[in-house]
């Protein structure tokens, strides 16, 4: 071995305290890291408010082969930002170790819903209008079943909306919400009650019990809502849907898998619609179309 070509490599190694292992270790190449490392990036370009998981999850979900690891190392070598995670938040736990909270225990067990706030903006009277957004959840699959926009919403019109869901999907067995003037409604309590379904209501000042619907009405308004202006109550109507398809086909969740709540739940009706929603959200590429664009094949 070079000045001494009669020494083995076993006693080398022994002498210099140096493992075999590591003298014949030979580092495993990288095929494809140019061409994830563009898949990682063209993710993070169309869903700038998505982190490292979420990414992954879409790469995953169009065909790439890669881990979190792999994705989290790329995301910080490119000086990307991972998003704050939220402080944890103690359960809620009795003296004898039970839950308080209803847990749902199958699709249609649960559900809870909730009101969201918007606005749309008129440029030639300079003037912000509120809107309202009426979400409601299944907090088992985790898919959102509908976001009613509408200038006000009464009792009235939460029913109208239950009722359709529930003609579609049947109906649930509890519906969470907080104690809200439309929901602690009389007409509602009768209605749901004629059904067969219970209210649970939370306490007063307490949205986490509600915490389903509030983690959707956070990521709903982070990843959408802040950023989009909307010019009329027509548009917000349109868009709003088609963030409720994307999230429920499309976008990971990570309490279920890293996968979609619903990825075979839409079609779309026309080619109009059908345009629109790949207008706002791209398809993720898959590795044969980074690599083509690498001029990796």
């Amino acid at each position: 071995m070079g000045k001494y070509p009669h020494l083995s490599e076993r006693k080398a190694c022994r002498i210099l305290g140096v493992p075999r292992s590591t003298l014949r270790y030979a580092e495993v190449p990288r095929v494809d890291e140019a061409a994830l490392r563009h898949g990682v990036l063209a993710v993070a370009n169309l869903y700038g408010r998505y982190g490292y998981r979420t990414v992954c999850g879409l790469l995953s979900g169009a065909g790439w082969e890669t881990s979190e690891a792999v994705v989290r190392r790329i995301w910080r070598e490119e000086g990307l930002k991972v998003p704050a995670k939220q402080p944890p938040r103690a359960r809620l736990w009795l003296n004898d170790g039970s839950c308080v909270r209803l847990r749902p225990e199958r699709v249609n067990h649960v559900w809870s819903y909730d009101f969201v706030q918007g606005h749309t903006y008129c440029p030639w009277s300079r003037r912000w209008r509120k809107f309202r957004i009426l979400v409601v959840i299944d907090e088992y699959s985790r898919e959102c079943l509908a976001l009613h926009v509408a200038r006000h919403i009464k009792a009235i019109d939460v029913i109208d909306v239950l009722s359709e869901l529930m003609l579609e999907r049947g109906v649930p067995a509890f519906i969470r919400s907080d104690n809200g003037p439309e929901f602690v409604a009389t007409v509602l309590r009768n209605w749901l009650q004629s059904l067969g379904t219970q209210t649970a209501y939370i306490t007063p000042g307490s949205p986490w019990e509600n915490g389903y619907c509030e983690s959707f009405n956070g990521k709903f308004r982070d990843q959408f809502l802040n950023g989009e202006l909307f010019y009329s109550l027509g548009e917000a109507k349109a868009l709003i849907e088609q963030w409720r398809i994307h999230f429920n086909t499309t976008r990971p969740h990570q309490g279920i898998n890293m996968k979609p709540p619903a990825p075979a739940a839409w079609l779309p009706k026309t080619k109009t619609e059908k345009a629109l929603h790949l207008s706002l959200f791209p398809p993720i590429p898959t590795p044969q179309e980074v690599m083509q664009r690498l001029n990796l094949l």
